[in-house]
């Protein structure tokens, strides 16, 4: 089941939704993140989160202050990739 999770990374030509790929393996979701967490301690996968401060260029004035949050977003999703590929 390892080599799945790692060969739908490998395969695919657009992001993966997890909730998506949990039902296409037929695994529960937190089964899912385990795995991912598996291929991340070994190296093959790299997860990063995308942060308001990433967004504040293009949100304007608000967010540019550094106020605080940006109000135009909510928690920013996480990016999982393979290691090695283009982001």
């Amino acid at each position: 089941m390892l080599q799945q999770v790692l060969r739908a990374f490998e395969e695919a030509r657009e992001p993966l939704n997890l909730v998506d790929l949990a039902r296409q393996l037929d695994v529960d979701q937190p089964a899912l993140e385990g795995m991912i967490a598996y291929w991340v301690r070994k190296g093959r996968l790299k997860e990063s989160q995308a942060t308001a401060s990433s967004c504040r260029a293009e949100c304007g004035p608000t967010c540019a202050s550094g106020a605080g949050p940006c109000p135009f977003i909510g928690k920013m999703p996480r990016i999982i990739t393979l290691v090695g590929t283009e982001e």
